[in-house]
């Protein structure tokens, strides 16, 4: 039997490339859309036909996450190798502290970011812990650190990672002793849609960045181990 991954956000850019990554690897993808009328998940299905599951998916909505927890159980015989909370959002037009604050911006940022992956680890837990790599990986991001934090604004954002970053700590502390491992991932400054238009400012193909996400993860790493890095296994700081 395969090995099973669920990945958020698959729609395009970091989510389609982990996606095609784990495929590649002969593991059986559960693929979270929310945009239905984007075209590369239905192209990639063609080429790996019954190891992508496609599966519609709003992390902020509870029935959506509930009944994408349900389909996968039912398909995967009641077990999950490895989560993958990768949706995400970044859109926000706030400015800086003199200028003015959207806060339902920021409020729709806190749903996505943070109650999202809260909401789709909980419904998967379960799974997870029948799953021979008892993974719950989530990608995080170096705006999220309070050591190394240097923005003047971007504050919705940062704030979602930061809050996102403690959250997996506590996750961590409580399910450690049933085996699971949790992960913060980094994945660099990658060319993709998260601003809303593709970003050809940022450095890192998408690709490049799941392949490296990918290597991370199927290391293994002990749950002793630190839990924040980046997509080169490289430590952050907090």
């Amino acid at each position: 039997m395969k090995q099973t991954v669920y990945i958020t956000g698959a729609d395009r850019g970091l989510g389609l490339s982990l996606s095609k990554v784990f495929l590649e690897k002969n593991f059986r993808v559960f693929a979270g859309r929310y945009m239905n009328d984007w075209p590369e998940l239905d192209e990639l299905k063609k080429q790996f036909d019954e190891d992508l599951e496609i599966i519609s998916l709003d992390v902020t909505n509870q029935q959506s996450v509930d009944e994408a927890a349900r389909l996968i159980s039912e398909k995967a015989n009641g077990q999950l190798d490895i989560l993958i909370n990768n949706a995400a959002i970044y859109k926000d037009r706030s400015k800086d502290i003199f200028g003015e604050f959207y806060y339902d911006d920021m409020m729709k940022l806190y749903d996505t970011n943070v109650f999202g992956p809260l909401r789709v680890s909980q419904s998967v837990v379960p799974l997870l812990m029948k799953g021979e790599r008892k993974m719950l990986a989530n990608i995080s991001s170096e705006a999220g650190s309070l050591a190394d934090s240097w923005r003047i604004k971007e504050y919705g954002y940062c704030m979602t990672k930061s809050a996102l970053n403690m959250q997996l700590t506590i996750l961590q502390n409580h399910l450690k002793d049933f085996g699971i491992k949790v992960l913060a991932l980094h994945p660099g400054y990658v060319k993709t849609y998260i601003m809303g238009d593709f970003n050809h400012e940022a450095t890192i193909e998408a690709v490049e960045s799941a392949t490296g996400i990918v290597n991370e993860i199927l290391k293994a790493p002990a749950i002793e181990e630190h839990m924040f890095i980046d997509y080169q296994g490289n430590k952050m700081n907090w």
